[in-house]
């Protein structure tokens, strides 16, 4: 198993038998997103868990050395895509799954998480996962090295729910490219729950109010 990223933990409870692992954007870190933890009133104790993404050199920010998931090489992200940054990052994310579960969350109790960059690897890590998770929260993203997905997933992976929303005036990640993604889930057997704003590459409050009453329908199905 490969060494546990540095991250940030908190529990909204005691003993929390849920899990959300939430995954930052190119540039950020696991702080990015402690605030949602505040904003998001969910019916169980959740423990969330914001990993930081490694120091690497990013091309197409001229090799600047950020946190990033994998590297960016071209302005149309989907192109030339960096395959051997993202199946790290897939093995590093999927430590940390494991360490939950050795901590005695079951994985139909684990949701993944992430915007962008973070959300792009939470749904390549989550749809190969042969014991299906209990979602993937994907924000502002797509799904990475499309090609390879299909012959990648267990016949069980549909199982896995998945909620993705996007800006209809996202000049990172198009807004054509997020729903292409959705579509090809959605033709594989995915449940996906879409939902699209008038913003660009961010997060607003009516898209947390909608992550809050899908987050809690998750905690409320997995807790019976």
């Amino acid at each position: 198993m490969s060494s546990i990223l540095p991250h940030i933990a908190l529990e909204t409870g005691k003993q929390p038998q849920h899990c959300i692992i939430w995954l930052h954007g190119l540039g950020a870190d696991g702080q990015d997103f402690v605030p949602v933890a505040d904003e998001l009133s969910l019916p169980v104790p959740i423990r969330y868990i914001f990993p930081h993404a490694p120091q690497r050199p990013v091309t197409i920010n001229g090799g600047f050395v950020m946190r990033a998931w994998y590297d960016i090489a071209h302005p149309s992200i989907d192109a030339q895509q960096d395959a051997a940054g993202i199946y790290e990052s897939q093995t590093a994310v999927e430590a940390l799954i494991e360490q939950e579960m050795a901590r005695g969350i079951a994985p139909g109790n684990i949701i993944l998480a992430g915007f962008s960059q973070g959300g792009a690897i939470a749904l390549h890590t989550a749809l190969r996962r042969s014991v299906p998770l209990g979602g993937i929260l994907a924000l502002s993203t797509y799904v990475p090295l499309a090609d390879t997905v299909a012959g990648a997933i267990p016949a069980n992976a549909g199982q896995t729910p998945v909620f993705m929303a996007h800006g209809l005036y996202d000049p990172i990640v198009p807004y054509a490219l997020g729903t292409a993604s959705r579509d090809m889930l959605l033709k594989l057997g995915y449940a996906v729950e879409w939902h699209e704003y008038g913003m660009q590459h961010s997060v607003c409050a009516e898209e947390l109010r909608d992550i809050e009453a899908w987050l809690t329908k998750r905690c409320l199905r997995t807790a019976d």
